[in-house]
């Protein structure tokens, strides 16, 4: 994108007026209108990345114009994921673009909030350049501030409000991202002051209020926040709209929202579906191979009742205009970029070809051309700065030699909820052991900057797991190493693993590696191939099962306990955390001695 220049205005002035000959333009097409809900055959005339003309476009061709034959497809606006940390996919920016281009996916709306995380801003200029060369746009947001969690855990770079006075005035920026509710409800002085520069800045605010609703909400509002990416039920979904809100709905790979929030269109009020639009958060690399990115998003929609031409807005213009940023994307009109989809049928919404920036450069859901990830810098590389650990590291202590202890064990209900188990436990040589066929493991994060050395542990359900243990140092948002598993010895092989290779995930059964998924660009993700990265993934996933779990993906629901935004409970670095109180807890509540 590039920025605006009195000399490139002129330019493309003249290539609006046909002074100037396109550089491509697209015949025989069916245009899919999303400003006014129309579909009728219409040529587009592109000069260099941008559409100068739509509809009869024969005054636009020159001797050197290109003329591409769209074959009666039907011509739709790039897509636009409205609320993404591609991070989670543990594909790199160059691997994720080649995994989601080519499904129609043309532009983000991301913070790139786990590079700072393990990076700091050094990191995020790094992967802003690795942006620039690829055909995936980037609508930065400066995260509200980092750490997101409440007690303050540990990352490599602490965003202020202090970053944000330098960082809104980059060139980069669209907004402040993803801002929690508890941090403006607590009144937290970054957070403010962050929200605060924005209003300076006329930048919009990013939010996340899950089940947010009432006096809470309306408090939050009062602070300006524009739009939200986290609803849970359809009933919350259309008491945010009915106050204003823009609202994400979200289908990931583990939190399937798009069936019950879309309800708020097919059954409360269709007028809604014009500032409803989509986005994934969190996505694997098996499912965008497999199912699709927001191609399947809009498929899911079609098939819940939606019509095609709703779905397709909801998709690229409701998003643009949500963000402020339909001036640049999300229609194909005169003066937007020229980021097109070329689709055989719009009920199947199958994507053939895919133009960005006005360069063909999919087909058949495959790039067209060979694509490069940049070389990394130090800055970048996945040293995990953690002493090694010993199985005593995992093992939780108490003042009773041999007895019982009732303890509170975090239990898994869905990828971001858990609630408070009491069970009691064992207690064996001064140490509370984790019971199987309870299923009680034990899980630990540990700081991994060198900035503290911070060691938590607790207790947490839901697994299953028999035996063994598995770690990932990609750990949203944090991306300390978190280990989980019922065996001390195998939980300490794990995490020494990935500190010894510099990042990863890892699976641990009876003293030895199962499967190891390596992480090397920031300890978080890769730059190989979505298809070798989607191999893994399986892998990891099968192994997961052999120690015993049955979760739909064991992995990426252990790695997003250290999220605290969500009720009742996580864990980080600090501590287990209870989420209503705002505070670390002590996980043991009573011991008795036998």
């Amino acid at each position: 994108m590039e920025r605006t220049t009195v000399e490139n205005l002129k330019e493309l002035i003249r290539a609006g007026r046909a002074k100037t000959p396109a550089t491509k333009v697209i015949m025989g097409g069916t245009l899919v209108n999303v400003m006014s809900e129309e579909i009728y055959p219409a040529d587009i005339a592109v000069y260099k990345d941008t559409i100068v003309a739509v509809g009869d476009v024969k005054e636009y061709i020159g001797e050197e114009t290109e003329v591409i034959d769209a074959k009666g497809r039907y011509l739709v606006p790039g897509m636009i994921d409205g609320h993404i940390h591609s991070e989670c996919s543990k594909l790199s920016i160059t691997s994720y673009a080649k995994a989601v281009v080519p499904r129609g996916t043309t532009s983000m709306i991301s913070g790139l909030d786990e590079y700072i995380s393990v990076s700091g801003l050094e990191g995020l200029q790094e992967v802003q350049k690795e942006v620039q060369a690829s055909p995936l746009k980037v609508f930065w947001g400066a995260p509200y501030k980092t750490p997101y969690t409440i007690p303050q855990s540990t990352v490599a770079f602490n965003f202020t409000k202090e970053v944000h006075e330098e960082v809104q005035k980059w060139p980069q920026c669209y907004g402040v991202w993803e801002t929690v509710r508890e941090f403006i409800q607590e009144e937290d002085e970054n957070t403010l002051g962050a929200i605060a520069e924005a209003f300076k800045n006329r930048l919009p605010v990013f939010g996340c209020a899950p089940m947010a609703r009432g006096n809470d909400l309306n408090g939050y509002l009062c602070a300006g926040v524009r739009l939200d990416h986290e609803s849970y039920d359809h009933e919350e979904v259309v008491e945010k709209m009915r106050k204003g809100m823009h609202m994400l709905i979200r289908e990931s790979s583990v939190t399937h929202f798009l069936a019950e929030n879309i309800r708020a269109v097919t059954e409360v009020n269709p007028a809604f579906a014009r500032r409803v639009s989509f986005c994934t958060d969190d996505v694997t690399a098996s499912d965008v191979l497999e199912k699709g990115h927001l191609d399947n998003v809009v498929r899911l929609a079609i098939q819940a009742g939606v019509k095609p031409m709703t779905a397709i807005q909801m998709a690229t213009i409701n998003s643009a205009e949500a963000y402020r940023i339909d001036h640049m994307v999300g229609s194909i009109c005169p003066g937007r970029i020229a980021d097109i989809l070329f689709v055989d049928d719009l009920e199947a919404f199958g994507i053939k070809e895919v133009m960005t920036n006005g360069k063909m450069v999919a087909k058949d859901h495959k790039l067209t051309y060979d694509l490069k990830a940049p070389e990394r810098s130090s800055v970048l590389k996945g040293e995990l700065k953690c002493k090694l650990t010993t199985k005593e590291d995992f093992e939780y202590k108490t003042s009773v030699q041999n007895g019982e202890a009732k303890v509170l064990s975090m239990d898994v209900k869905g990828p971001f909820v858990r609630k408070r188990k009491d069970v009691v436990l064992k207690v064996e040589n001064g140490i509370v052991l984790p019971d199987v066929e309870q299923d009680v493991a034990m899980v630990s994060v540990l700081e991994r900057f060198g900035r503290n050395g911070n060691k938590s542990l607790a207790f947490c359900s839901g697994w299953k797991l028999k035996k063994g243990a598995m770690a990932s140092s990609a750990a949203p948002d944090d991306n300390n190493l978190v280990v989980m598993g019922v065996s001390a010895e195998d939980m300490s092989i794990a995490a020494n693993y990935l500190i010894e290779q510099g990042g990863g995930q890892v699976v641990v059964a009876d003293g030895e590696i199962l499967e190891f998924l390596p992480l090397p660009v920031g300890g978080i993700v890769s730059d190989e191939e979505p298809e070798v990265i989607a191999a893994q993934e399986k892998k990891i996933d099968q192994a997961a099962r052999m120690l015993g779990s049955d979760l739909p993906d064991p992995m990426m629901y252990m790695f997003f306990l250290p999220i605290t935004a969500i009720p009742d409970y996580a864990i980080t670095d600090v501590g287990p955390v209870d989420y209503l109180a705002l505070t670390t807890f002590d996980p043991v509540l009573e011991v008795n001695e036998k």
